[in-house]
């Protein structure tokens, strides 16, 4: 691991055993798979419970909630979601991830700070600690060029789900790196090398073996790329290879 990293295993740790000394349920900030894939190699040493949460069923980026083994109160994550739509539809642009993105950060928010953001075609969904909820309605008035109004919504009670879209390729074999250089448009080699260098998680875990075999349902994320759901074999070309299809979250 790099200095980072390892600071990072270390903090996980120093979490667990506040929770556990406190009698308290003590929260990380929001984590990337990177990191959470960190924390999962630290498992064995936690001193107190866990459990993982981003907001909704299908997020990414996740927060840890550290817990003591005689628990004697209920909690909640300290996650807010915030509701975005444009003040004047008529006038609003269409606004990308990147977009939503850059007007948070340009706000001094560090990005551990924000879970999952969901673009739809009318409304923006923006995942964040409870602590900045009120400051993020309040400061964020613009994407863009477009004027934005923001509230609170529960996101319990949404069916929240990231856009996406659905295609199909062809690939020789459902091998991780096969499906990645078909989903992703580039080498057999490149997709290996993604694979190797740790950009690659599976169901939200890291894997390294450009030959594992990616089963339908699967998640496959790259990081810096995209996030991609392998569906299913739709049978085979007249030369024998695998017609596939799948969905790109956008």
């Amino acid at each position: 691991m790099t200095k980072e990293e390892t600071l990072l295993a270390k903090r996980f740790l120093d979490l667990s055993r506040q929770a556990g000394q406190k009698d308290i349920v003590v929260f990380s900030e929001f984590l990337n798979l990177n990191e959470l894939h960190i924390f999962r190699q630290e498992i064995p040493k936690l001193y107190s419970g866990y459990e993982i949460f981003g907001g909704y069923e299908l997020s990414e980026r996740q927060m840890i909630a550290f817990i003591p083994d005689a628990l004697c109160y209920t909690w909640d994550y300290p996650i807010a979601c915030l509701r975005i739509t444009p003040i004047n539809k008529r006038f609003a642009e269409a606004l990308t991830h990147r977009d939503v993105l850059g007007s948070l950060m340009n706000l001094g928010i560090e990005r551990s700070k924000l879970g999952d953001i969901l673009v739809n075609d009318e409304e923006i969904y923006v995942f964040c600690q409870e602590k900045i909820a009120e400051y993020l309605m309040e400061a964020l008035t613009k994407i863009r060029h477009t004027v934005v109004k923001s509230e609170r919504t529960e996101a319990g009670f949404l069916a929240i789900e990231p856009k996406k879209e659905l295609a199909d390729g062809i690939i020789t074999s459902n091998r991780l790196d096969g499906i990645i250089a078909c989903i992703c448009k580039v080498s057999r080699s490149q997709a290996s090398q993604w694979i190797k260098g740790g950009k690659v998680f599976l169901n939200s875990r890291q894997t390294l073996h450009p030959s594992a075999e990616c089963k339908p349902g699967e998640l496959i994320s790259v990081r810096s790329v995209g996030r991609f759901r392998f569906l299913d074999c739709l049978g085979e070309t007249r030369k024998g290879r695998l017609k596939i299809q799948y969905e790109k979250y956008i």
